[in-house]
């Protein structure tokens, strides 16, 4: 028996099933079959020699396994039968001449199908939202201070204050610098500063920041007697 691993319909790797044997699908090293990919889950699936035949099993991944495209719990497997995990698919395949149990009506008796249309929609967008996720923590965002202060300030909230106020994030000091004169949020798609209150508006690269702009690599932010450089690291 084999397994033929293809993404996109080009053939990746081949791996060989032996009677008695249980292999293991996901994202992490450990796996006996790993696929890189953020739609997938640590520990996805696995396939285990029961008795007579190659039982597939998902175990409780997030994004669901399919078998023929129909979202599988566990599914007897037999040849020709598509596995798709993600974007990538195995073909389990006996080899020529290799007999095939006959697993009678055990495969569809264990096999549970559900409305996959309406499933691989909330796939694609529990897909887009583990991205976002994971480019938030990839790219922490950290502000260093240049003058007016000391060390690096990561920012890891979702909004960080920043103000006179001695219950901001970052206190800084100027008599028109704002109680809170101006916060940064944290978003799926970066950070943004936004002024809030003072005379004293922050600046961004020379210039005054009146509502909100995003924040990019190497951006210096001015707000009252303190210079900072934001900088994303990975």
């Amino acid at each position: 028996m084999t397994l033929k691993f293809k993404k996109d319909s080009t053939k990746i790797r081949e791996y060989k099933l032996e009677r008695g044997q249980s292999v293991s699908i996901g994202r992490l090293d450990s796996n006996d079959i790993v696929i890189e990919n953020l739609a997938v889950s640590g520990h996805h699936a696995k396939i285990d020699w029961a008795g007579n035949g190659f039982l597939l099993t998902d175990l409780k991944s997030k994004n669901g396994t399919f078998v023929n495209d129909q979202l599988a719990i566990s599914h007897w497997l037999k040849g020709k039968d598509v596995i798709t995990i993600g974007k990538h698919v195995l073909i389990f395949e006996y080899a020529q001449g290799e007999v095939q149990p006959d697993m009678g009506d055990k495969a569809m008796s264990e096999t549970m199908v559900m409305d996959t249309g309406k499933y691989r929609s909330m796939l694609a967008k529990n897909v887009s939202n583990i991205a976002a996720q994971a480019g938030e923590t990839e790219k922490l965002g950290i502000l260093s201070f240049l003058s007016g202060g000391d060390g690096e300030v990561e920012l890891s909230k979702k909004l960080t204050k920043l103000g006179k106020n001695a219950s901001s994030d970052i206190v800084l000091k100027g008599f028109m610098v704002g109680q809170t004169a101006a916060t940064i949020s944290k978003r799926p798609d970066g950070y943004y500063l936004s002024y809030v209150g003072g005379i004293s508006k922050p600046k961004v690269n020379g210039k005054a920041v009146k509502e909100s702009v995003s924040l990019k690599q190497f951006d210096v932010i001015e707000i009252g007697s303190a210079k900072m450089q934001f900088i994303h690291k990975s």
